[in-house]
């Protein structure tokens, strides 16, 4: 099969009639075979019923059906799981992402065998203070702190070769890092394509402000895990060592001195009178806990087996 298209969708009941005969339109044109995945993410509209009239006249149509609203992140994972395709789209439900664009990202993968290309919408028609200012500040933070010189890295416009979605993890709502998860996980050959941003024709927007927000503390898990995720302990036993020591060091400075003072016979405070003693001793129980941290994050790392487990209510 050439191309599987996921779309991940929650109540975007009026624009999957329009969306589906576009990319039919799109994929006959170009003679692909192909499939279409809609993740309906708990919509609570009719979103299902209509994946299922879609359904029953064209047998490209596939559906998965979460029981309540997983977010993002879980419908692509799901969807990536299912994809047949030899190369894989994703795409949002709401129309402002054109099928149009297809063909071309088809190719970039194929004829320049890139592993992923990811879209970006230069000419953003959303709120320039609402959206596109935030956009703009985060996708600078996420270049500099990923490597990866994108745009747009939150765009849900993409394309990959199949290799890369199956041997990818999405969790959590680290959809907006996909393209530093390949990179991570050794796909480095990441393009990017100026693409048509639509306006969105039915409903509202699902995504407030927050999401910035949890996009930055997002970005900084993603490095963590990609810089520690399989050597906690090179981080927090590195911390807790050196702040058990510096505490170490600090009461046996304390100590010298009580004891100078005493060759001396200097007046002097007890050593548990002094407050360097009392940091000094905080220090080493900190570090210790520090290092703890680190020995049983080694011992249940990436080892959850629930993390990935969904309650798919139906498959069509």
């Amino acid at each position: 099969m050439d191309i599987s298209i996921i779309v991940p969708l929650y109540n975007e009941a009026e624009s999957l009639p329009k969306l589906y005969d576009w990319i039919e339109r799109v994929m006959t044109e170009h003679a692909y075979t192909w499939e279409v995945i809609f993740v309906n993410d708990g919509s609570t509209d009719n979103s299902w019923e209509v994946i299922r009239q879609i359904k029953e006249r064209s047998a490209n149509v596939r559906g998965i059906k979460f029981r309540h609203n997983y977010g993002k992140s879980p419908a692509l994972y799901c969807g990536f799981k299912a994809a047949e395709g030899n190369v894989v789209i994703t795409m949002d439900a709401d129309l402002q992402d054109s099928p149009d664009e297809i063909p071309e990202l088809y190719r970039m993968i194929t004829e320049e065998h890139y592993d992923l290309v990811s879209g970006w919408k230069k000419h953003r028609l959303d709120n320039k203070f609402t959206k596109n200012l935030p956009s703009k500040l985060y996708n600078a933070t996420a270049r500099r702190i990923t490597g990866l010189k994108l745009h747009d890295m939150n765009c849900g416009l993409k394309a990959y070769r199949k290799e890369v979605v199956k041997n990818i993890e999405v969790f959590g709502e680290m959809h907006r890092y996909i393209p530093y998860l390949a990179k991570n996980a050794g796909f480095t050959h990441i393009g990017e394509k100026v693409v048509e941003h639509r306006k969105r024709e039915f409903g509202t927007s699902k995504f407030g402000l927050n999401r910035f927000v949890n996009g930055y503390l997002d970005l900084m898990t993603i490095w963590f895990l990609s810089k520690f995720g399989k050597q906690p302990m090179h981080f927090f036993g590195l911390i807790g060592t050196l702040m058990f020591l510096l505490g170490l060091v600090s009461i046996i400075v304390v100590g010298v001195n009580k004891l100078i003072a005493l060759s001396h016979h200097i007046p002097a405070m007890l050593v548990t009178q002094s407050p360097y003693f009392h940091l000094a001793i905080l220090a080493m129980i900190l570090g210790t806990l520090l290092f703890v941290t680190g020995f049983l994050a080694e011992l249940i790392i990436r080892n959850a087996p629930e993390r990935n487990d969904y309650n798919i209510e139906e498959t069509l």
